[in-house]
């Protein structure tokens, strides 16, 4: 009962921080958002209201010295995308690593958006504090592209979306069997998805020799252009069951055949004409 008790109480504890990490994700968005349009604006004044300057890896920053690069950051967006720009929430992440020049400084998160001017788009990469949800940094990645047409994205999609149909008919079939063992053919159709094919909106087609695809065949990714795709696998697991299963009918039609022939007595008919 205790065990149920701390299981049941880290499963709250985890889904409310959950919720909470998504509200202040979507928070952190309309930041950045505000931050560039004030940024365009020139009003360098109130991009500094906008960061978190009490944080300790702000604290020591001159003012002055953060408009001069805040100028520079200004004309690389104008120049590269101009003043008229929408955004897209595309993805938030804190990392923790082994190696601590990959982890996220203590209390922050990391947050990328989409930006673009209906031509081209770029990437913004914005380091936030957690507690006083302001920006302690903000860049571009090194990202400009024009932006993709979608159609053949989700073209590719309907033929991904196959594969997990596919797999889990056959997962029905065996299911339906008298196969032993019935698990370790389930495993089989769900894991052995491989090689991998992938359509990403902005790179195009690509294919992956020892790419496994575990859940029954597919990923999928929409965050912003950059970062969307769909990837299937090659249902080697649900094809190799599939053809056991037909070859196993089939030998069984045939033995029910033979055996209904071996029980069966000929019948003899006398062709002679018969005399009153």
């Amino acid at each position: 009962m205790r065990i149920k008790q701390i299981l049941l109480t880290i499963l709250v504890v985890s889904v409310l921080a959950g919720c909470d990490f998504i509200s202040d994700t979507f928070d952190y968005k309309d930041t950045t958002k505000e931050f560039v349009e004030t940024l365009i604006k020139e009003d360098y004044n109130k991009c500094v209201e906008l960061m978190a300057m009490d944080n300790e890896i702000a604290k020591n920053t001159n003012i002055d010295t953060m408009k001069m690069s805040l100028v520079t950051f200004r004309k690389i967006i104008v120049d590269n995308w101009g003043t008229k720009l929408k955004y897209s929430f595309m993805k938030s992440e804190k990392k923790f690593s082994t190696d601590k020049a990959d982890n996220t400084p203590p209390n922050t998160t990391v947050v990328f958006v989409e930006f673009n001017n209906q031509k081209n788009f770029g990437v913004l990469q914005v380091l936030f504090d957690d507690k006083s949800k302001k920006i302690l940094n903000i860049k571009t990645l090194d990202v400009k592209a024009p932006i993709p047409t979608m159609t053949y994205f989700w073209l590719f999609g309907l033929v991904a979306i196959c594969i997990p149909i596919f797999n889990l008919y056959v997962i029905r079939q065996i299911k339906r069997s008298d196969l032993n063992k019935k698990w370790l053919k389930y495993i089989a159709v769900f894991f052995l998805n491989v090689p991998a094919i992938s359509y990403a909106a902005v790179n195009g087609l690509s294919f992956q020799l020892l790419n496994f695809q575990i859940l029954l065949g597919i990923s999928f990714g929409y965050m912003g252009f950059f970062n969307s795709y769909w990837t299937f696998g090659i249902p080697l697991g649900g094809l190799y069951w599939l053809r056991k299963l037909k070859q196993r009918k089939a030998d069984i039609i045939e033995a029910e055949i033979s055996a209904i022939g071996m029980d069966s007595e000929p019948t003899i008919y006398d062709d002679k004409p018969t005399t009153e």
